[in-house]
């Protein structure tokens, strides 16, 4: 089982967040907010997206109870899952209405400020409820909201996402949730199956990680010669990819994603159920 989220972890996502926070807010404040970063959303609706998130983190991170700050999405963010984030992502767009992009900067920088405050000194391990009645340990609540600030900045700019931050989603978040308790978050109609699937992942800036998938279920082991599929991988291709923004056939025809083992053709099956939005 991977170790507990150290202090360097925990030191690293939070620089992490307010470079990428403040990375963010330069690049959507020298942007046409009208322009289109994606195919349905414009730079000031990415924005907004973004922000909506810091903002539910402010109430989340915490040591005790705080006012949730959208109360009427309490209850679906708890029956979401992987299939369902985009309608959620939608409701939220839809009640948060600003739109002017110099002030939702403000509010994300201020927000991300707050989210750095007051869990400064918190254990980086506590798990705390997120999507699909599922748990992730607080680092890796971080760690997500520097990703969500990486990958629409990719959206906006087609930037350069740094290694060492992309490893941080993967480390913290990705496997801290499967650690703790992945919830409902996954669930998909795929039957359960009894044939184990151990799937190894690696790379130059994360720790090597074994993700067993089992009759519907996933753990976490450490990594052994036998796992069926082994993955290198370059973690910001990987994030990109699993995020839809690079065709799983490029990130293998550019070298970026690594696949071999002694069964790599269980990997589609395993990534039916380990899945991103």
């Amino acid at each position: 089982m991977p170790s507990p989220i150290s202090d360097a972890q925990w030191h690293a996502v939070r620089v992490s967040l307010k470079h990428a926070g403040d990375r963010f807010a330069e690049l959507v404040s020298s942007r046409d907010p009208d322009a289109k970063a994606t195919q349905d959303w414009t730079v000031a609706d990415t924005a907004a997206h973004v922000a909506v998130i810091a903002k539910l983190y402010t109430a989340q991170i915490g040591a005790e109870e705080t006012p949730h700050p959208l109360p009427s999405l309490r209850s679906t963010v708890l029956t979401t899952t992987v299939d369902t984030v985009s309608d959620l992502n939608a409701t939220a767009l839809a009640r948060f209405t600003e739109r002017d992009t110099g002030r939702i900067i403000e509010q994300l920088q201020a927000d991300i400020d707050v989210i750095l405050r007051i869990s400064d000194g918190l254990d980086p391990e506590e798990p705390l409820p997120w999507l699909g009645d599922s748990r992730v340990p607080r680092a890796g609540v971080l760690a997500h909201l520097v990703n969500e600030l990486l990958i629409h900045g990719w959206d906006i700019a087609r930037w350069r996402i740094p290694p060492q931050d992309a490893a941080l989603f993967v480390d913290l978040f990705l496997v801290g949730l499967l650690r703790h308790d992945p919830g409902h978050l996954l669930a998909n109609d795929e039957p359960p199956r009894e044939r184990r699937i151990a799937v190894q992942f690696r790379s130059d800036h994360t720790n090597p990680v074994t993700l067993v998938l089992h009759r519907g279920k996933v753990t976490v082991e450490d990594p052994r010669d036998d796992n069926d599929v082994r993955l290198r991988f370059d973690p910001p291709t990987l994030n990109l990819m699993n995020f839809h923004r690079v065709s799983k056939a490029r990130a293998v025809l550019t070298g970026k994603i690594g696949i071999s083992g002694p069964k790599p053709w269980l990997l589609p099956r395993f990534l039916k159920t380990v899945r991103l939005p």
